[in-house]
């Protein structure tokens, strides 16, 4: 028997669609930043109130883990479906009714939306429990926004007690069409490093650049020649970006600094490509300096890894958007994006995929609709109703299918 029928599951999001809107948008007024989110997480608890899900809340970080057990037959699995939480620290100028009361805070990436769908998809679930067979576990995440929420939450035991067997999670996107499903198998998402440079010359008057060693345009060369490491040094086909976005020096108009402070991004999709690109980066910025009878540090952060899907477990997602919303409205994505997850430690620990819901705002063209961490940043909202089914569809499809961890993809769903 099918674990669901895509109309009545649809049916079901659609009546939970409006206290989806209402919870999303009173999260979007009231945002928090980071790993302690105490209003954000009591707005989850009310709303899984009578969803009749055994709840635990986090000691590290003001998470919510929700575990919801079927009825169905003895199934013993588990599937964790994750929603983040948290917003970003910038303004907002979206001229919204329900724009952000916190000054220099917005949901500006729909972790408002990702948190209102998982509560949405608990409820549908919840309604179905005779058809659940075995658990769901609703992981409600501060801090991932530059933050190791997902960390906190693996190292509290996120993925133990019972063992999850496999994980999804969905990200809204204002630039992929509403409604829509997208994902791919293999490396989704990027990793992304911090990097610092600091160049160290010799300072001195401004009209006598030669009694000083100006380490202004040694910076200017680093930062020009970084692009032709990535371009020269790296196989096009394991694509890495590096952005200097920041550069700091000198305190006035006739003064040669001694040292310039510069700060930027690495971006990779694999390991190998990140390892070399850090390796040729430190050979590069010693070198130039070098060359100029200066010192030059590259110092690495390391952030989040490269965000992977499982396989079969990305086949198993497209298949089950397949069947619940249409063909027309499940793509495979030709290449990763080089923005970054915390979801890739989930991913490194269990099987598992994530996928982007389309959420262009009506009216708008997907090229042109104000991306994630914009300040002017929207969202169709009528999209979550897809989120709230996609959510439920996939945990139920799991469970029901019979898949050991990433075995089965499409034939699974059929």
């Amino acid at each position: 028997m099918p674990s669901f029928v895509a109309e009545d599951l649809l049916s079901e999001a659609d009546a939970v669609l409006p206290d989806v809107i209402d919870l999303r948008r009173r999260l979007h007024r009231h945002p928090e930043l980071g790993l302690e989110l105490p209003r954000t997480q009591q707005a989850v608890l009310d709303a899984l109130d009578g969803c009749n899900v055994e709840v635990l809340e986090g000691n590290a970080v003001t998470s919510v883990v929700a575990d919801l057990h079927g009825d169905a037959s003895d199934g013993q699995r588990v599937v964790l479906l994750r929603g983040d939480m948290d917003a970003l620290p910038m303004p907002e100028d979206t001229g919204l009714e329900f724009a952000s009361a916190v000054d220099g805070v917005m949901h500006a990436c729909g972790h408002d939306a990702h948190t209102a769908m998982l509560v949405g998809a608990a409820r549908v679930l919840a309604r179905r429990r005779d058809r659940v067979s075995g658990t769901v576990r609703f992981a409600f995440q501060p801090g991932e926004e530059g933050h190791h929420g997902a960390r906190y939450m693996i190292e509290e035991g996120l993925l133990r007690r019972p063992d999850v067997d496999a994980v999804f999670a969905l990200h809204v996107s204002p630039n992929l069409p509403s409604g829509t499903i997208w994902t791919k198998p293999g490396a989704l998402m990027a990793s992304a490093d911090v990097l610092r440079i600091v160049v160290t010359g010799k300072g001195g008057h401004a009209s006598t650049p030669y009694l000083a060693n100006d380490p202004m345009p040694v910076a200017a060369e680093i930062v020009q020649a970084l692009q032709v490491v990535v371009t020269r040094r790296i196989n096009t086909f394991d694509p890495v970006v590096v952005t200097v976005t920041k550069i700091r020096a000198g305190t006035t108009n006739n003064v040669i600094p001694e040292t310039v402070e510069m700060e930027g991004t690495l971006r990779a999709v694999s390991d190998a490509g990140r390892n070399q690109a850090v390796d040729a980066m430190t050979r590069l910025i010693e070198g130039v300096a070098g060359a100029h009878d200066m010192t030059a540090e590259l110092h690495v952060e390391q952030g989040y890894p490269v965000t992977t899907n499982d396989d079969r477990f990305a086949a198993f997602t497209l298949g089950v958007a397949e069947r619940l919303l249409g063909g027309d409205a499940a793509g495979a994505m030709p290449a990763p994006v080089m923005g970054a997850e915390d979801f890739s430690y989930v991913l490194r620990e269990r099987p598992g995929a994530m996928a982007f819901l389309g959420a262009c705002p009506a009216g708008e063209h997907p090229a042109h609709a104000h991306s994630c961490h914009s300040n002017r940043m929207q969202i169709d909202e009528d999209a979550m109703r897809a989120g709230v089914a996609m959510y439920a569809a996939v945990a139920l499809e799991y469970l029901a299918s019979g898949m050991d961890g990433a075995d089965g993809g499409r034939q699974a769903v059929g």
